[in-house]
């Protein structure tokens, strides 16, 4: 796992904190059998991701896990990675995202992150808007997940003001 350095006095990452390019590479975490039959059990219960002999038949040709599912992990992954330290404020939503190969029972998967873009907000002085990539991989190093997103992160004096 790569860990990017932060420049700010605190374990805390503020919008100064981010810079167009490669953030960081995360991972791997195990999917398991289990895991995806539970979460498509609950959340996603079709066939492709349920019953290995549909999943057989299916476009997918073989027991899949749920998009969705997918896109959770990516969400804990990047928790994981840098947002318990960050100074967010939410996102307005996620630009793209798309499903590029299935997740397999088994598959060990890894995030790749990128920063595309940092601007600091125009109407809202105390924060900044951080555009991020995420692609999930797994190891075969098959892209199954890519999305685009804008984080809102508070700059360097409205952290150091609640101090």
């Amino acid at each position: 796992m790569t860990t990017p350095a932060t420049n700010s006095p605190s374990d805390t990452l503020v919008f100064e904190d981010f810079a167009p390019g490669h953030y960081g590479t995360f991972g791997p975490r195990h999917v398991s059998r289990e895991d995806m039959l539970a979460f498509a059990a609950e959340f996603d219960p079709q066939p492709m991701h349920l019953d290995e002999e549909a999943a057989k038949h299916s476009m997918l040709g073989g027991l899949s896990g749920s998009g969705w599912h997918l896109g959770s992990l990516t969400m804990r992954m990047m928790f994981d990675a840098f947002l318990h330290r960050a100074a967010s404020l939410g996102s307005p939503g996620v630009e793209t995202l798309r499903w590029m190969a299935p997740l397999r029972p088994g598959d060990d998967i890894t995030l790749d992150l990128d920063v595309l873009d940092c601007r600091a907000s125009r109407s809202r002085p105390e924060m900044g808007f951080v555009k991020l990539k995420a692609r999930v991989s797994n190891a075969a190093g098959i892209t199954l997940l890519e999305l685009v997103s804008p984080l809102m992160i508070k700059r360097r004096s409205a952290a150091a003001a609640e101090g």
